[in-house]
Order: structure tokens, then C-alpha cells, then sequence
């Protein structure tokens, strides 16, 4: 049993952020029926690399979930969503806004049939605004919302971060959270509702610490020059001698005693929080210091107390890494296609109701004549509306 075990999620979204929340909704419990387009499906399904023939990332971020093909520009297709609807706690799509409503299955009109229904739209600009209708990526929406623009040295050009910002954290993550809330207040009320998530407006609230700063002084931030973005030389990046990285965050003067006591430096305590001419000869200092040894070499000195310096990973290390173990971060399971691959474990751990992977993920349509008959239609309707169209192929 899960944390959502009872709740039906159906789940009309595409490659990452919107299967994200959906994967973490799977994993703790919720059933999540994918609707897909016939033959086609979610993209990501054929994107490179691929094993046996399916796209890596859909292995990933789909396992635990069901596939249904359907049609959804024929009637017939719409009566059968609308039938799933029914029945359903969680509708989230992430088509352009007005797509739904032209296909007369918004929100309006899944609610006349389902008040309980919870109805997230998730989007890049939102519902509403003079961009609502912009095609967009998560570049984009870091770019629009300031983040990228923080990001990268002093006097250099912003950097494009390895990870989706906006995608996952102003996107997916707000979406999860927007439903689970919209959940509990269903259980209280008995009254579903409508939710609108935009993947910059989620972004925008990354910045409560530039922009708090922002709000105080009314100085713009720049790049390379706030606490926290290698402007001071206690939160930087540092290359050892066999041309590894060491992550230095000592931004507490605690920390900062301590590293610089054990690496035979007192004399930088005081300069700490010193100016930024300060600031650069001691990070050329410390660039030097860090190195004349190997990156285990500094670990094991610098992490004997609290200095708050880490190694900076490449993703093979994480595997071998005995915290990561420990928190059971990857494990692998048997897909009927790709045989054993590799997932990324759980990162909420609940004392009752903890993830669990019961599921690989569904090959296209797999799931569409179990679910249509769950929903009362016969073989034979089954077979018409594979005839018609309406579904994919049925699987073997």
C-alpha cells in the first residue's frame, strides 16, 4: 500500500516533466493510465539511446503506469475518455492551452460529469498571459525567469545548466505538489478543481534569495558577484592534482575556521567575507593550494571535521559512493522488452507507505482492452474500435 494507493491518475503528458509527476504519483501508489496517441505515443519512447528498441529515458520515467491508445480527435475516442474520466481522481495534460476545450474534454466539461475531478494543466507560460501560447523548453523558461541569467563566472555568459530547472522544479515537482493539496482538500470538501501550473511562474520562485536580496537593496544581482555563485572564495570549485574537483562550501565562519586550520591557513580566516579584490587572490590561493594533492587526499583531511567540502561527481561515481548506497538511490528491475535495467530508486522515504516498483514500463497500448473492459465495453466493441481507429493495435 502506498501513500496514494486508490487514487486513478490519467495522464496525458509527454516527455519529462509532466511523466515526472506522474512517476512519483506511480511510484507511491496511484494508479496512472497513460492516454496515448495510436501508433505514435509519447515521444520519448523512441528517443536515442535506446535498449531493445525503447528510448532509455521512457524506461525510466514511466515504469509503474499503464498505456492506453486512443484516438482523441474521434468521438469515439473522446466518449471513451470521457467514460475513464468518470472514474477518475487526477486528469494532467500539457498540450498548448485550448487544445483540451477544443477537443471538448477541458475541464468544464469533465467536471458536469465528475465535480470531484482535480484537472491540472501543465505548461510552460500558463493558461493566461500575452505568452501563453509560445512553444517552449526549459532553456527558455529559466531564460525568461531570471535563474539562467545568474548562472556563470563573473563578466562571462550565462551557462546552461546540465539539469531541467524549470522542467522538474518549477514544473513537475509544482504540479505534484499542487495536486496532492488539491487532493486533501477533496478529501475535506468532497470538491474537485482546476489547476494551472506554468513552468516559468514555478521557475520564478527559485529565486526567493536573489530576489529577496533584490526586493532589500533594489540592486540587480549579477553573475559571479553574490555569495553563493564562486564570487567569495568559500563557496567555490576547486581542481586537485589528478584533475579532479573538490565543492567548497564553507559559508559559515565555523566552517570556514575549520578549513582553513586544517589545511595550515590561518591567515585567511579574516578573509572570510573580505572584498572581491580579496576574494580573488584568494581564490587563486586556495585554486593553487588544492593543487599540489589528489581529491581523496584533501576528503580524507578536510572531512575529518566541518568544512563542508564534497567531491564533485561524475555520474559512474554515484553508483560506488556509500552514502548513495546506503539511501538506496538506483536498483535495477526486469523489463519484458529490455530485459534488467537500471532505475533510480525513491527519494521520499515513508515509515508506512514507502515507494515501491510493481511495474516496467508499459509498452504502447498494453493496457487498453484490460482498462476498456474495466469500463464495461465488450470484446466485440474492443475489436470495432480497433477497426475504426479509435485505439491502437490490441496486443497479442
Amino acid at each position: 500500500m502506498g501513500a496514494l494507493t486508490g487514487i486513478k491518475v490519467l495522464d496525458l503528458t509527454r516527455l519529462l516533466p509532466g511523466p515526472y509527476c506522474t512517476l512519483m504519483m506511480a511510484d507511491y501508489g496511484a494508479e496512472v493510465i497513460k492516454v496515448e496517441e495510436p501508433e505514435t505515443g509519447d515521444y520519448i519512447r523512441w528517443r536515442k539511446p535506446a535498449i531493445n528498441g525503447i528510448g532509455a529515458r521512457y524506461l525510466t520515467i514511466n515504469r509503474n503506469k499503464k498505456s492506453v491508445e486512443l484516438n482523441l480527435k474521434s468521438v469515439e475516442g473522446r466518449e471513451i475518455f470521457k467514460r475513464l474520466a468518470m472514474e477518475s481522481d487526477v486528469i494532467i495534460e500539457s498540450f498548448r492551452p485550448g487544445v483540451m476545450n477544443r477537443l471538448g474534454i477541458g475541464y468544464e466539461e469533465i467536471a458536469k460529469l465528475n465535480e470531484g475531478i482535480i484537472y491540472c494543466s501543465l505548461t510552460g507560460y500558463g493558461q493566461t498571459g500575452p505568452y501563453s501560447k509560445l512553444p517552449g523548453h526549459d532553456i527558455n523558461f529559466v531564460g525568461y525567469s531570471g535563474i539562467l541569467g545568474l548562472i556563470g563566472e563573473k563578466d562571462g555568459k550565462p551557462v546552461i545548466p546540465g539539469v531541467q530547472i524549470a522542467d522538474l522544479g518549477g514544473g513537475a515537482l509544482m504540479a505534484l505538489s499542487a495536486i496532492t493539496m488539491a487532493l486533501l482538500h477533496k478529501e475535506k470538501t468532497g470538491k474537485g478543481q482546476y489547476i494551472d501550473v506554468s513552468m516559468l511562474d514555478g521557475a520564478i520562485t527559485w529565486l526567493y534569495a536573489a530576489a529577496s536580496d533584490y526586493f532589500a537593496s533594489g540592486a540587480v544581482p549579477e553573475r559571479g558577484k553574490n555569495r553563493l555563485d564562486g564570487h567569495f572564495a568559500f563557496y567555490n570549485v576547486y581542481e586537485t592534482k589528478d584533475n579532479k574537483f573538490l565543492s567548497v562550501g564553507a559559508a559559515e565562519k565555523k566552517f570556514w575556521i575549520e578549513l582553513c586550520e586544517l589545511v595550515g591557513k590561518p591567515e585567511w580566516i579574516d578573509l572570510h567575507e573580505g572584498p572581491e579584490e580579496v576574494q580573488q587572490c584568494l581564490k587563486q590561493e586556495m585554486a593553487e593550494l588544492f593543487k599540489q594533492q589528489n581529491q581523496q587526499y584533501w576528503l580524507d583531511l578536510l572531512q575529518t571535521k566541518d568544512t563542508c567540502v564534497g567531491p564533485i561527481y561524475d555520474l559512474n561515481q554515484l553508483y560506488e559512493d556509500p552514502q548513495i548506497i546506503e539511501r538506496e538511490m538506483f536498483t535495477t528491475m526486469q523489463h519484458p522488452t529490455a530485459g534488467k535495467i537500471q532505475q533510480i530508486g525513491f527519494p521520499i522515504k515513508f515509515s508506512e507507505t514507502p515507494g515501491e516498483i510493481y511495474a516496467h514500463s508499459p509498452m504502447l497500448g498494453e493496457h487498453t482492452e484490460e482498462i476498456l473492459l474495466q469500463i464495461g465495453y465488450s470484446k466485440e466493441n474492443i475489436l470495432s474500435l480497433e477497426e475504426n481507429g479509435v485505439i491502437g493495435r490490441l496486443k497479442k
